[in-house]
């Protein structure tokens, strides 16, 4: 779930990479924040993993965000997650599930998270750039997506400075008619 490619605020341009994904497990739970409000879900992770490990849940990477509606201006509808190496049966307000597979946009940024949203603009605009489709439907409340991750890469307790934090972006394409091209033009 890694890319090659580490961006900082100060980086000209954004090179994120297509790679495949193959469906993965997870468990989370579930919430509806604002951007101000973000911590709330945010907050759940540790209780989360720690439910997760008492119950004898194995995981299987890191930490993450899945955004499943986004309306900027109103609210988002934000799964805090973690991969498990099964299907979980759920408990309380956790929940399992399954990552889809496909094709993904992924891209590596090093810095603090209130660095992300202006990355994600520009990552944005790189694809549209490329005339790449997400896996995204427009709604009434906001950007439904199938799957729009961000991935935790930097554990807190190991490195606290926020400004040497690893996120990787990685966002679910649109499928593709049979016999298109699979790659961006360069």
């Amino acid at each position: 779930m890694s890319s090659a490619v580490l961006v900082r605020p100060e980086d000209v341009s954004v090179k994120p990479e297509i790679i495949q994904r193959p469906e993965q497990p997870y468990a989370a739970v579930r919430g509806t924040v604002t951007m101000q409000t973000f911590s709330e879900i945010a907050d759940r992770l540790p209780e989360l993993i720690g439910s997760l490990l008492a119950r004898g849940v194995h995981l299987a990477g890191a930490p993450f965000f899945r955004y499943t509606l986004i309306d900027m201006q109103a609210h988002l509808e934000v799964e805090a997650g973690i991969p498990t190496l099964g299907v979980i049966e759920g408990e309380g307000d956790v929940f399992g599930a399954v990552l889809p597979a496909g094709r993904y946009v992924s891209l590596t940024h090093v810095g603090h998270p209130d660095e992300l949203v202006d990355v994600t603009g520009r990552l944005l605009t790189w694809a549209d750039g490329e005339g790449l489709s997400w896996d995204k439907t427009d709604t009434d409340q906001g950007e439904q997506w199938g799957c729009r991750l961000e991935v935790l890469k930097t554990d807190p307790r190991v490195e606290p400075d926020m400004t040497q934090w690893e996120t990787d972006l990685v966002f679910r394409l649109a499928e593709q008619p049979a016999g298109r091209s699979t790659s961006p033009t360069t």
